[in-house]
C-alpha cells in the first residue's frame, strides 16, 4: 500500500476530511546533464540560446559526444520543470504527489527512487512500460544563462491515463508546466487535471515554463489556462510575449484576464506580484549566479509551499527569491537536502 493509501485509511479511520497533498504535479519526468558552454559553442552547433528546445535521441548524442569533456553536473537527477518543483517544496515540508512517465528502464527506475528520496509520491503503475526514459541536456554559458536539448522520450506519451484522481482529489493545489503544451497527449492531460481541480475545490496554478513555449504554442497555453487559473508564474518575457504588451504594467493588467493571481519574476531584481487584491514588487536576494537553470522552477515550489503553509504572498514571495538565489549560485536545479533547512532558518 502507498503511502497515499495508508494517509487516507488513516483518514478514514479518524473520519477526518483531510487534505492529503498540499501540491498535485504533472509533467515531464527527464534525467539531467549539464555541461558548461560558451556562446561560440551555441553558435557553431546552430543553439538557439536561452530557450528550451526538443531534440531527437540522435542530436541530443552528438551533442553529448562533442562537448563530453565540458561536463558540469553529470550525476543523474530526477528532473524537469514541475517536479524541481514538488522536490523543492517537499525538501521544505510539503506533502507532495507527481504525475509523470518513465519507462522501465535504469534511468527510470532510477527516477522514481530519486522522488522517493526526495518525499514525492507517484502513480503506482510507473516504469511499466518499454521505451527510453527522457533525457534533457542543459547547456550553461559564462553569463549563467541556461539553454535546454529536450528528448522527451517515453515522457512524450504522458497522458490523461497517468492521472491519479484520488490523490487530486486528496490535494490543495494542482500545479502544471507549461512545456506540456509541446506534447499531443501531455496537453490534453494537463487540460483534464486543470478540469478535474475545479470540479473538486482544488486550486490551480500554472507556469509559462519558457519564451519558446509563449512564441509557438500561445493559442495551446491559452487552452490549458481555459476561463482562468488561480495563480500563474512566468517571468518578464513571457509575461509580455504572452499579453502581447509592449511594457511591464500592461503585460500585468493584461495577465488579470487569465488568472486570480500571478508572479512575474524578474531575475535579479525580485518579482511583481498580485495576490488578487493588490500589486507589489519584492526586492530580489544578492547571489553569484553560474547557472540559472532552475531557478524559476525553485521560485514556484517554494512559492506554493509557502502558500500551502498559510503564508501571505509577501511571504512567499520573499522565500522564493531566496531560494532561487540559492540555486543560481552553484550548479543544478536542485539544493542539497540540508540547504534547505537552511533556506527555511533565513527566511
Amino acid at each position: 500500500m502507498n503511502a497515499f493509501l495508508l494517509r487516507l485509511a488513516a483518514n478514514q479511520l479518524d473520519g477526518m476530511p483531510v487534505k492529503n497533498y498540499d501540491i498535485y504535479a504533472l509533467g515531464a519526468a527527464l534525467l539531467d546533464t549539464e555541461i558548461e558552454v560558451s556562446d561560440a559553442d551555441l553558435n557553431k552547433f546552430n543553439i538557439e540560446k536561452g530557450v528550451m528546445t526538443l531534440v531527437d535521441e540522435a542530436r541530443q548524442h552528438e551533442l553529448v559526444s562533442q562537448l563530453s569533456e565540458h561536463l558540469v553536473h553529470s550525476k543523474r537527477s530526477s528532473g524537469g520543470s514541475a517536479a524541481n518543483s514538488v522536490i523543492a517544496a517537499s525538501y521544505l515540508g510539503s506533502k507532495c504527489f507527481y504525475s509523470c512517465k518513465v519507462a522501465d528502464d535504469s534511468n527510470g527506475r532510477h527516477y522514481l527512487s530519486d522522488l522517493s528520496a526526495a518525499g514525492v509520491d507517484y502513480q503506482q503503475n510507473n516504469a511499466s512500460e518499454q521505451g527510453i526514459t527522457g533525457k534533457c541536456l542543459v547547456l550553461i554559458t559564462p553569463d549563467a544563462e541556461r539553454t535546454m536539448n529536450t528528448f522527451l522520450g517515453i515522457s512524450e506519451s504522458l497522458s490523461t491515463d497517468e492521472i491519479d484522481e484520488q490523490a487530486l482529489a486528496a490535494s490543495t493545489w494542482v500545479y502544471l508546466e507549461g512545456y506540456q503544451v509541446t506534447s499531443a497527449s501531455g496537453r490534453p492531460a494537463a487540460i483534464k487535471l486543470r478540469e478535474l481541480a475545479e470540479k473538486n475545490g482544488v486550486k490551480t496554478a500554472l507556469s509559462l515554463s519558457d519564451p519558446a513555449m509563449v512564441e509557438f504554442f500561445h493559442d495551446g497555453l491559452c487552452t490549458m489556462i481555459g476561463s482562468g487559473v488561480d495563480l500563474l508564474f512566468c517571468n518578464e518575457a513571457e509575461a509580455l510575449s504572452f499579453t502581447k504588451s509592449e511594457t511591464l504594467e500592461q503585460a500585468a493588467q493584461a495577465l488579470k484576464e487569465v488568472s486570480k493571481s500571478y508572479v512575474i519574476t524578474l531575475g535579479a531584481k525580485g518579482a511583481y506580484v498580485f495576490d488578487g487584491h493588490e500589486h507589489f514588487h519584492i526586492e530580489g536576494q544578492a547571489a553569484d549566479a553560474i547557472d540559472t537553470n532552475g531557478a524559476g522552477d525553485m521560485f514556484a515550489g517554494c512559492f506554493l509551499h509557502s502558500l500551502c503553509q498559510g503564508k501571505d504572498f509577501k511571504e512567499a514571495a520573499k522565500l522564493a527569491n531566496s531560494g532561487a538565489a540559492m540555486v543560481v549560485s552553484q550548479y543544478g536545479p536542485r539544493l542539497k537536502a540540508e540547504q534547505y533547512k537552511t533556506l527555511l532558518n533565513q527566511a
